[in-house]
């Protein structure tokens, strides 16, 4: 999420202020990519107590200091905030045939996995970094890679008390997340549905979704879209249902840990006012 251009930002555009949304901020992480963190979007973080889902995107596992990580983590400790992590996933290819495309991917997702005991974060959420038009011709072999490196950065997340979560991106049906899970079988990983995700990619609704990974459920990224592309509008502004599905998890009693994830400061006032006028997070279990 990028921050607003406006100095100070006391108002959200609903003309309330977003202090009286700490119900619902108490209640989930925003996405924060790592590099805004250090660029004036950490002080919004503090200032309205928004808990960050730090993106580890870019060059800082590369570039930067572990003891630049611990002095944020420090820093949201002292401010009484909890957080998530997002594993790095551009260029990379967890399931690469091509050995040194695979060894670099591990090493960098190796990395972000270490900060794991840095932070204490609730999870990691991560991408598979699987797409049919790729990989579906040598889907054993890919399979296979993706399942070494993945069973090795389990070990260091299990260590460190963090359990792993795998979103949905471009995968048009659950099926390799549902193998994935079946063959790792731990408890310390679980399911990231995300919702934009479903109408830009899979292009299909989440109840599929959820009958077939239900039983791993165990965190949320919320954003619209429509079906054009992956704009991660605020919640209501695009076409997905969000009230029958948070109807599904009150009923089945689901808690999963929940992100929003818009990509601008606007869109994060905009969805929290949308849960609230929705009653989203009410009767949600703790």
């Amino acid at each position: 999420m990028k921050p607003s251009s406006k100095a100070d930002h006391t108002w959200d555009n609903t003309g309330r202020d977003p202090g009286s949304f700490q119900h619902i901020k108490s209640r989930c992480f925003i996405n924060a990519p790592f590099d805004l963190l250090g660029t004036g979007l950490l002080d919004l973080f503090l200032r309205h107590r928004l808990q960050p889902e730090i993106g580890l995107e870019g060059g800082c596992l590369w570039d930067v200091e572990e003891k630049e990580f611990a002095a944020l983590a420090e820093t949201l400790g002292k401010a009484g905030l909890r957080c998530t992590l997002h594993a790095p996933f551009f260029d990379l290819s967890p399931g690469a045939l091509d050995p040194k495309i695979r060894e670099v991917s591990r090493e960098k997702l190796r990395r972000a996995f270490q900060l794991t005991g840095v932070f204490a974060p609730r999870s990691i959420v991560c991408h598979l970094g699987y797409e049919d038009n790729k990989h579906l011709g040598k889907f054993s072999t890919w399979f296979d890679n993706a399942l070494h490196t993945w069973e090795t950065l389990l070990t260091i997340a299990m260590k460190n008390g963090t359990r792993v979560m795998f979103e949905n991106t471009y995968e048009k049906s659950p099926a390799v997340h549902r193998k994935l899970f079946e063959k790792l079988d731990c408890s310390h990983l679980g399911f990231c549905l995300d919702t934009g995700h479903l109408q830009a990619f899979a292009r299909a609704p989440w109840q599929p979704w959820m009958d077939e990974l239900g039983p791993w459920l165990g965190q949320l990224h919320l954003h619209d879209n429509n079906t054009g592309g992956d704009d991660h509008l605020a919640i209501g502004r695009g076409s997905f249902d969000f009230q029958g599905l948070f109807d599904h998890l009150k009923a089945s009693n689901r808690a999963p840990i929940i992100t929003l994830e818009p990509h601008t400061e606007e869109g994060l006032w905009q969805s929290l006012a949308a849960i609230e006028e929705l009653g989203l997070f009410t009767g949600l279990a703790a």
